[in-house]
């Protein structure tokens, strides 16, 4: 039995996940924070990053500056929208996102958030494993398999969860020191 498709699978929820915790606010700018934002633009819902250009001035300020700039009032207003935390300044032809300073509680907040999107992830992945043991009982009890390949298979689908857990533990910790320094 080919595992591949379960690995892909695997793989797409931790690209999900690594995909999630760039969108958290760790206290300092990061394009991230608003590139899933959706803009109600004048020609129909966008992803801030396709009407403008967003730039990191400093540690802690976003530049967004739309190619229109007719909608510089749809970006501050779907910012404002999309209550993640920030605050946008309209001066004129451009939007400045101040990034706040983190206190120790919303760090403590954010970390437990962190942990919680791991295990979201991490069930996602006993289910994809509960698939391929399911699949490769079936294939088994069809006789398309051996005992011997049957029980390779096993072990190759756990080995792949194992590592797949281990991938997203890290990431986790990884994410939860970042959010912890001061």
């Amino acid at each position: 039995m080919d595992i591949t498709p379960y690995r892909q699978q695997m793989d797409k929820s931790i690209a999900y996940f690594e995909w999630e915790l760039k969108a958290l606010q760790v206290g300092r700018a990061s394009a991230g924070l608003v590139e899933n934002i959706t803009v109600e633009a004048s020609y129909g819902p966008m992803k801030i990053p396709q009407i403008a250009h967003v730039t990191l001035m400093d540690a802690q300020t976003i530049k967004i500056e739309p190619w229109d700039k007719n909608e510089v009032k749809h970006v501050e207003k779907a910012i404002y929208d999309a209550n993640v935390g920030l605050t946008p300044q309209n001066d004129g032809g451009y939007i400045l996102v101040k990034i706040p300073a983190l206190t120790q509680d919303r760090r403590m907040e954010i970390t437990k958030q962190v942990k919680a999107m791991g295990e979201d992830i991490k069930g996602r992945i006993r289910v994809t494993r509960q698939d391929a043991m399911k699949d490769n009982k079936t294939i088994f009890d069809n006789k398309e398999i051996g005992e011997d390949e049957k029980n390779r298979n096993e072990k190759d689908i756990d080995t792949l969860t194992k590592n797949m857990n281990e991938k997203v533990d890290e990431l986790v910790h990884n994410k939860s020191e970042e959010v912890m320094k001061v």
